[in-house]
């Protein structure tokens, strides 16, 4: 899964994606991290956006919700630590 773009709020933005993410101790890099290693995806159960799962260089598993922008962008809206799924 390839994006051309991840795009962000700027980071004193209150409102914006950059302080969502950083609200569960993740930060840009990492997000930036989980796209470029997607491990699984799926649909986010409380906001019906898409989500990836994936690992960063410190071996934290996050997940990060996000929006499709065009074919080929991404908005991240949230991400946070979860623990790996398992797979039946």
């Amino acid at each position: 899964m390839a994006f051309e773009s991840i795009l962000w709020d700027l980071d004193d933005d209150p409102d914006g994606n950059v302080r969502h993410c950083a609200e569960h101790g993740v930060t840009k890099e990492e997000v930036e991290e989980v796209f470029e290693h997607v491990t699984d995806t799926d649909v986010s159960r409380s906001s019906g956006h898409p989500v990836v799962f994936g690992e960063t260089r410190t071996k934290r598993h996050l997940m990060v919700v996000y929006e499709p922008i065009g074919d080929d962008s991404v908005y991240p809206i949230t991400a946070y630590e979860v623990p790996r799924r398992q797979r039946l």
